[in-house]
């Protein structure tokens, strides 16, 4: 009898095993075998293969636009071009987007979300491990995504596709047709998006908070919304293996967000009450 690759504190499953739930038996196994919102690049190539796990590439292009403006493309050419094996492509700008909002990246609904996440092979049984060819912000992002909306068998590749080639694991080319799916049932959770008016509390001084900007430093310099603190997301990965910093290194880059003092209604002053005048918001608009 044959096992799963499976290091010694991981569970193992026969492959022999036979009869009802055996894929679900199996996709428990490597569901219950994230530690966290990260695996490694062994772990994956560990599991790599086994039923239940789904590995998806939600890689997105910067590229530059009119006036020197950067703007963003799918990468489903990149991910034609070279992806881990047996990996499906997200495309984080259609199908996990609202597409007909006014601003790029707008989360979808949860009957939007649910149909594209059944689109890639994902049901309620999945483990999905996401990755991209950046930093790992798109990875984030669809990560973030699919837990608002109730799935927790997910988690992000540290390092990405760059840390696995760097490794000399295999990849492939072309596309990868997504498996069927059983139903896929997503619920928005709440407490984990923000919007214009927790922002708008935070800056009057009515809610406690500190805003947080992810954008590229020059980016921040440009335009950011006032009060905001700085902590770009290409700061989060070690340059050498684009993998995330350690605890150490991320307690460092967060040091002025973990100082930032908070604001509450009975401690803001008078003259922080204003409301927010229309640039600041277009400038908020803008960085969103």
């Amino acid at each position: 009898m044959s096992l799963t690759t499976a290091r010694s504190d991981e569970p193992t499953v026969p492959d022999s095993a036979t009869g009802p739930g055996r894929g679900e038996a199996r996709g428990a196994a490597v569901g219950a075998a994230l530690a966290g919102p990260l695996v490694s690049t062994q772990w994956l190539c560990d599991h790599l293969g086994s039923d239940g796990l789904l590995v998806v590439d939600a890689s997105v292009v910067a590229v530059s636009g009119d006036g020197g403006r950067t703007e963003y493309v799918s990468g489903i050419g990149r991910h034609g071009e070279g992806h881990i094996p047996g990996a499906v492509f997200a495309d984080l700008l259609e199908g996990f987007s609202d597409p007909a909002a006014p601003f790029a990246f707008t989360r979808p609904g949860a009957e939007a979300f649910a149909a594209a996440a059944a689109a890639l092979g994902v049901d309620a049984d999945t483990t999905v491990v996401v990755y991209d060819g950046a930093v790992g912000q798109w990875a984030a992002r669809l990560w973030w995504l699919f837990r608002s909306f109730g799935h927790d068998r997910v988690a992000v590749l540290d390092g990405g596709v760059t840390k696995w080639r760097e490794e000399g694991r295999p990849l492939d080319s072309g596309t990868v047709a997504p498996r069927p799916a059983g139903r896929f049932l997503a619920a928005e959770l709440p407490g984990f998006w923000s919007d214009r008016g927790d922002v708008e509390a935070v800056l009057a001084g009515d809610r406690s908070g500190t805003l947080v900007c992810g954008a590229p430093p020059k980016d921040f310099t440009a335009r950011h919304i006032p009060g905001s603190v700085s902590a770009p997301a290409v700061r989060l990965v070690d340059r050498g293996t684009n993998a995330f910093l350690p605890a150490a290194g991320l307690r460092d880059l967060f040091a002025d967000v973990l100082a930032s003092p908070t604001r509450s209604s009975r401690t803001a002053e008078a003259g922080s009450r204003r409301r927010p005048t229309p640039s600041l918001w277009r400038c908020s608009a803008g960085t969103t």
